[in-house]
């Protein structure tokens, strides 16, 4: 142990602390929050090799490593792919309980954009559903800058069957834990 230490009796304090910083977010994730603020387009960026268009965008290809350069406007339209009713509050979250994030496959791209699902009742939604981005009036280059996705009205002829996964309680399972049967 140190000299300095010598008949001091140590003591411990417990805290959280908040350390608020900034960082870059690189050339790519820059021009994609460029776009949503300043023209309310939403980018998508091509593989040259595998073809595969990555929404958020990503400067390499997860699957076969290419370099990526190639961008895409994709819609600001597409389909939930998966979703979660979040009824419990925490800090981090960008908006109050109950709200919902999902997945999102926007026209055009290949990959899922996670964000938040508004102005639906929760009986209604389905995977599968169609939703369109809705953008704040007021951009300032990030993710919120989409301030949610709706679900879109669709008339009858353009009706495709979403999915809702039908779950059962199983006999023998958890407690409070459903199963499909």
């Amino acid at each position: 142990m140190e000299k300095w230490l010598e008949g001091l009796e140590p003591i411990v304090e417990h805290q959280d602390l908040k350390v608020p910083y900034r960082y870059s977010m690189g050339a790519t994730t820059s021009k994609f929050f460029i776009e949503i603020r300043d023209q309310k387009k939403i980018l998508g960026i091509r593989c040259p090799k595998c073809k595969v268009v990555f929404v958020p965008p990503r400067s390499t290809c997860g699957r076969c490593f290419s370099p990526l350069d190639k961008w895409v406007k994709v819609s600001d339209q597409g389909t939930l792919q998966t979703y979660t009713i979040v009824h419990y509050p925490t800090p981090v979250q960008p908006a109050p309980t109950p709200l919902i994030y999902g997945v999102i496959k926007l026209d055009g791209a290949d990959t899922g954009l996670a964000h938040l699902i508004n102005e639906a009742d929760y009986e209604k939604l389905r995977v599968g559903m169609r939703v369109r981005a809705v953008f704040k009036e007021e951009r300032v280059g990030n993710m919120l800058d989409i301030l949610y996705f709706k679900p879109v009205e669709i008339s009858k002829g353009q009706r495709k069957k979403s999915i809702r996964p039908r779950v059962k309680v199983k006999k023998g399972g958890a407690r409070g834990v459903k199963r499909k049967a």
